[in-house]
């Protein structure tokens, strides 16, 4: 018991810079003068007087009074915003509603906080034990370089939300563990700032979700894991692949389907989905990002909780969340997305309690250029989305290859080794590896996730789609995922995915196969040698037909 005690008040520890409550003899409060000014929010406006957007900003600035934040200024425009919105954009019906109903019951999921987290850390040990041995899961500062997993109640997700709304999370000392915004108040500056259609409709799927839970709080589990793959001084795990790695991997491709239409969130085949990450995750989803990363945030506004705790992604790190719940619909992307409804998830429940909704968030090189042609950024790439891919549950089909394989653990030269680092999981703690002499048969698939994604560092981050396609095949394939979902979303330069993949797979390449025809493309490209893209290059001119361009 004393040791529990002891990790619980170092993993509390790591938090409380980052927390609104105060810390005496290990018990967390709020201050008694926030204790009596949320009692007067939950009570409703009769009391509190909170029945306007400028009501509520006065209760909101009092709050960081007393919590001692007013030196700790928020974005210049944000009370004008909290005004627009509550008191001209939304309706005099939902206004009634959500200062009748909505606020007070807020006011009192704020003043539950503190029992909240005591009680996720007094539970934290029972769901390690029994989701992952002895894994830490409790609320932490999951640092970077170091793999671990957190479990967070819905319930304690909507109460920490519900600080970020109130705008009452400390800032000072966020930038030195290079951890992204997570109040609320740049995203009604710049609502008053803009004036735009896509920032209102932002805030109106924060504002769904909400009433929601505020109506009927969820009971589920919600896990953020950053997962890490060791640069150097493995000392007896796996480092990070090198280049001879990918050469000689003899692993077969896993299976390409492509989807030239529909959305990734929308795929009904159990797969990993690929969030199109910022290196600080979610983006520019509290700011005015409004590309797929943070519309997803915006649909499943839990996802936002991870960028309380979980500082920017390295090279070599990947963040994998589970049971995000989607609350909302939407329409349009960029300056046209719109909030289009309630959406009621259906995904099934696993034993932990969360959705069975498995969200990678991997990032790219940001405006590449022809830089990402060069061998170490290619490298830099499919490493990093080995390691969002890479499935923990696999551990003993691993082990047992890796075994059969002799190869010895302790070598970590750059040769064909597959290195992988030990992480936290909810499926084992152990040391994890798995060799490169993989045949078809040798992969039981059955029940596997597959992966679902698209253009993954294109877009605004200037990508070549056709490299990044092939890119994230390979990782997928490596990791020992079953099958590739690729959404195209109708990109001009994928229109003939469909006919590379399947040519490749008639020709049974292995992982190694593919690497090295991207190699040496990429290397011809970068010496000016060729000027096509990389299907067009790849496909012998017999296989093509007289009127197709794969540039």
């Amino acid at each position: 018991m004393e040791m529990e005690i002891e990790s619980r008040d170092e993993d509390l520890k790591s938090m409380l810079p980052f927390l609104p409550l105060a810390l005496r003899s290990s018990i967390l409060f709020w201050p008694p003068q926030v204790v009596e000014t949320l009692k007067s929010i939950a009570a409703g406006p009769d009391q509190s007087g909170v029945n306007s957007g400028e009501a509520f900003f006065y209760s909101i600035s009092n709050i960081r009074h007393y919590l001692s934040l007013s030196n700790q200024r928020l974005a210049s425009s944000a009370q004008h915003g909290y005004v627009l919105f509550f008191d001209k954009l939304m309706s005099k019906t939902e206004s009634t509603q959500w200062f009748g109903e909505v606020i007070p019951a807020l006011g009192n999921l704020l003043l539950q906080l503190p029992s909240l987290l005591e009680t996720h850390y007094q539970n934290a040990d029972q769901l390690a034990s029994k989701g992952s041995g002895k894994s830490k899961t409790s609320l932490r500062l999951l640092a970077s370089q170091v793999a671990g997993i957190v479990y967070l109640s819905q319930e304690l997700i909507g109460a920490l939300l519900a600080c970020a709304f109130f705008c009452l999370f400390p800032v000072i000392d966020r930038h030195v563990q290079n951890l992204p915004t997570i109040n609320f108040d740049y995203l009604f500056a710049i609502l008053y700032d803009g004036r735009s259609k896509m920032q209102e409709n932002k805030i109106r799927c924060i504002i769904h979700y909400f009433k929601r839970i505020c109506s009927n709080i969820p009971m589920g589990f919600v896990s953020f894991e950053r997962k890490v793959l060791p640069l150097n001084n493995c000392a007896g795990n796996f480092c990070c692949p090198k280049a001879n790695f990918w050469v000689n991997s003899t692993i077969p491709l896993c299976q390409f389907k492509v989807k030239d239409s529909g959305l990734i969130e929308d795929q009904t085949s159990g797969a990993l989905e690929v969030d199109f990450a910022n290196e600080y995750l979610g983006g520019g989803a509290l700011h005015s990002g409004c590309v797929q990363e943070e519309i997803r945030f915006m649909t499943n506004p839990e996802l936002i909780i991870g960028m309380l705790f979980l500082p920017a992604m390295a090279d070599n790190e990947a963040i994998e969340i589970v049971g995000a719940e989607r609350f909302s619909n939407y329409t349009g992307y960029a300056f046209n997305f719109r909030f289009a409804g309630n959406h009621e998830d259906k995904q099934e429940i696993d034993s932990l309690g969360r959705r069975k909704t498995f969200i990678t968030a991997i990032d790219a090189l940001c405006s590449p250029g022809m830089r990402q042609y060069r061998l170490e950024f290619l490298l830099r790439e499919v490493n990093k989305a080995f390691c969002g891919f890479f499935d923990q549950s696999k551990f003993n089909q691993y082990e047992s290859l890796f075994l059969e394989s002799g190869q010895d653990v302790t070598d970590h030269t750059d040769t064909s080794r597959n290195n992988l680092s030990v992480r936290e999981s909810t499926s084992d703690s152990r040391e994890n590896y798995f060799g490169t002499s993989l045949t078809p048969e040798r992969l039981d698939h059955k029940d596997d996730i597959g992966i679902a994604t698209g253009n993954w560092g294109c877009g605004a981050f200037g990508g070549d789609p056709q490299v990044k396609s092939i890119i994230q095949w390979l990782a997928a394939s490596q990791a020992l995922r079953p099958f590739v979902l690729y959404y195209t979303f109708g990109t001009k330069a994928l229109q003939h995915l469909i006919k590379v993949s399947e040519w490749i797979l008639a020709h049974k390449w292995t992982v190694g196969d593919l690497w090295s025809m991207l190699v040496e493309y990429s290397s011809q490209i970068s010496k000016g040698q060729t000027h096509i893209g990389f299907f067009d290059w790849l496909l012998p001119a017999s296989s093509k037909t007289n009127s197709c361009c794969f540039s």
